[in-house]
């Protein structure tokens, strides 16, 4: 049977059918690759902002832990007795409790650290990093470590700032932007970290206590009138806080 040439041309799709059909799927493909970019885009942000909020709060904990442990050792200087403590507004370093050894044993002694954390620029970023050195020698001048074992507690656009503070005979704080070459401790370090973009302390204005106040040689059976009396702290008790505090 001959099939109408009428119904043969109505078969198939036109070129401009064709045409057309491509267009709108062009357009539905790109419309939808823009939607699935928005969505990725919007969940790597928030992602990211997760993972620089548990840096921040994990740099936070080790910071306190560090400064927290800080020990008060006298070390003597020609101009005198000094803290091994020193703090510039870029940097700290100091003698602290060194991490638990799991294979230590019990009868083994307990080891000191030095412990810096510095915080230096790095193209158009900031980097916090600590490092530490062995403290064996308790005639070894902290100036004189060389720290290793670099680990970078945060890095990002932001500037670093540490401060240090004392308390008065009246339990006031006096903060100042160094600590070098004191008889004491300070009671409190504070880390300030400004978002150069929108100008707030990322850190909230975090203190972090350091619970020493006076020198091993305080915790004898017969301590010296200058323990008794707090001469060589020149430190009032410290506040009830844990660790760092807002």
């Amino acid at each position: 049977m001959r099939r109408n040439p009428t119904q043969e041309r109505r078969q198939g799709f036109t070129l401009v059918e064709v045409l057309a059909a491509f267009a709108v799927a062009s357009v539905v493909i790109v419309a939808t690759a823009a939607l699935m970019h928005n969505l990725v885009l919007s969940f790597d942000r928030g992602t990211g902002r997760v993972d620089a909020g548990e840096r921040l709060l994990l740099a936070a904990d080790r910071l306190a832990a560090d400064i927290g442990a800080a020990r008060f050792v006298l070390q003597t200087t020609p101009a005198g007795k000094i803290a091994a403590f020193r703090g510039e507004p870029t940097r700290i370093t100091f003698i602290s409790a060194a991490l638990i050894d799991p294979a230590r044993q019990d009868d083994d002694p307990i080891r000191s650290e030095i412990v810096s954390v510095t915080a230096r620029g790095l193209d158009d970023a900031t980097e916090l990093v600590r490092s530490r050195a062995h403290w064996s020698d308790p005639r070894m001048r902290i100036e004189d470590a060389v720290p290793q074992d670099d680990v970078v507690l945060l890095s990002g656009r932001f500037d670093a700032a540490f401060k240090f503070a004392r308390v008065a005979a009246d339990g006031a704080l006096s903060w100042s932007s160094s600590w070098i070459a004191e008889r004491s401790l300070p009671r409190l370090v504070k880390l300030s970290l400004i978002d150069r973009t929108s100008g707030i302390d990322l850190l909230g204005g975090a203190e972090f206590v350091l619970r020493a106040d006076a020198p091993l040689a305080c915790a004898r059976a017969s301590p010296s009138l200058e323990c008794l009396t707090g001469a060589a702290a020149g430190q009032s008790p410290p506040p009830p806080a844990g660790g760092a505090r807002q």
